[in-house]
C-alpha cells in the first residue's frame, strides 16, 4: 500500500480503532433526527419471465408480493446481518417494483427517527427483495442477473441530504 501504515490508513475510518481492529461506533452523542434513504436493485431477466411476473403466472406464485414482504422483514433485520450496523427503530419501509422490457427494478425506501442513517436498511431491503425475486423466477430463468444495487438518496443527519441524481450532475 505504498508505505502507508495501518495507523495512518485507518485514521479516517470510523469503524477501525488505531490498532486496526473493528468496533461499533459510539453514536450516543448524536442528535436524533428524521432520516430517510432510498435504494435500488435490478433483476435482469427475459420478456417471457416479466410477463409471468406481471400476471402472477410463475410456478411459485406471486413473486412481487413475496419479495416485498421479504424486503420489509430484511429492513428490520439489518443490524443482525451487517455486523457494525446499529439497530434502528424503523418507522416506515416500502419496497416497490418497476417492470421494464428486460428487467424489474426494485426500489426500497426506509424511514426512521434516530441518531444514524438508514442507507444500510434500504440497501438490505432491495438486496433481499431481489434475491427473493430470483428465487421465485429461477425455475423459469436460471440466467437472471441481480445488478445495480445502490443508494439513490438519503435525507437527514449531520451530513445532510444527498441524491445520486444531484451528485452526478
Amino acid at each position: 500500500m505504498g508505505g502507508l501504515t495501518l495507523e495512518g490508513w485507518s485514521a479516517g475510518l470510523t469503524h477501525l480503532r488505531t490498532d486496526g481492529t473493528a468496533h461499533m461506533v459510539d453514536v450516543s452523542h448524536k442528535v436524533e433526527s428524521n432520516r430517510e434513504a432510498t435504494a435500488t436493485a435490478t433483476v435482469r431477466t427475459t420478456r417471457e419471465v416479466l410477463l409471468l411476473l406481471s400476471s402472477e403466472g410463475l410456478p411459485k406464485g406471486d413473486a412481487m408480493a413475496v419479495a416485498r414482504i421479504a424486503g420489509i422483514l430484511a429492513t428490520k433485520k439489518t443490524s443482525e446481518l451487517i455486523v457494525l450496523c446499529h439497530p434502528l427503530p424503523v418507522s416506515r419501509a416500502t419496497v416497490d417494483f418497476v417492470l421494464g422490457p428486460d428487467s424489474v427494478r426494485l426500489v426500497a425506501t426506509v424511514k426512521t427517527r434516530g441518531v444514524t442513517g438508514v442507507e444500510m436498511e434500504a440497501l438490505t431491503a432491495v438486496s433481499v427483495a431481489a434475491l427473493n425475486v430470483y428465487d421465485m423466477i429461477k425455475a423459469v430463468d436460471k440466467h437472471a442477473v441481480l445488478t445495480d444495487i445502490r443508494v439513490l438518496a438519503k435525507t437527514g443527519g449531520k451530513s445532510g441530504d444527498w441524491s445520486l441524481k444531484t451528485s452526478e450532475e
